[in-house]
């Protein structure tokens, strides 16, 4: 596209279960110039996940290490592990003029967003309701009631953060809220915002958080 803006990074937050993590994978597996910025944590891996393309898992003194060196743009306690992004992975990525996609919460957006010079689109994804978001963490993590009910039970206080992002979108549908976001993107890399109707979106925040 011509006037595209070169190396933008884009952050896809939500809560727990809501589809950030699917939809971020979604992004860079149909946009050759989409890559995702691959997180530092002290969580133990998932069945299925690789060590350097999923996580990059480490130790907590490790990642004390990495923080006391100030190597990271954010870091965030969640559910007990840390999670972090590298200051150098970022900016290999931005030389490239690769666009950087962020899987991370509300706590890293907000530190992100303090730091100059970074041109930076946020986005919080919504659960269409809260029926789907439990039945999506049954799926993830069976037989795990307690980590369930964690989450669940942290579902106010992370959507309570709403505000802080650019555009919020409803994962209702897997491809149509890849489509919304899609649009996003490709609007900003042309410069053009896409509007909002807030008044809509607080309904449904109330509705949600109800």
């Amino acid at each position: 596209m011509a006037n595209e803006k070169k190396g933008m990074l884009f952050v896809l937050s939500s809560p727990s279960g809501a589809g950030k993590t699917t939809l971020t994978k979604k992004l860079a597996d149909h946009n050759k110039n989409f890559e995702i910025s691959i997180s530092y944590t002290t969580r133990k891996p998932r069945p299925n996940e690789i060590n350097g393309q999923d996580y990059h898992f480490v130790s907590r003194k490790e990642f004390e290490d990495l923080i006391n060196e100030k190597n990271f743009y954010e870091y965030a306690n969640i559910f007990d592990n840390c999670y972090g992004t590298l200051k150098k992975s970022v900016l290999d990525l931005l030389y490239h003029n690769k666009d950087v996609l962020f899987d991370i919460d509300w706590q890293g957006t907000k530190q992100l967003k303090e730091i100059k010079d970074l041109s930076l689109v946020t986005i919080f994804i919504l659960p269409p309701n809260i029926k789907i978001l439990k039945e999506r963490l049954l799926n993830r993590h069976a037989g795990m009631e307690k980590l369930i009910e964690k989450r669940m039970g942290k579902f106010n206080e992370e959507v309570s953060h709403w505000n802080d992002y650019n555009y919020v979108v409803v994962n209702d549908n897997l491809d149509s809220c890849y489509k919304k976001i899609m649009n996003i993107i490709l609007s900003e890399k042309k410069g053009q915002k896409i509007k909002q109707n807030y008044g809509d979106i607080k309904k449904m925040i109330e509705k949600l958080t109800k």
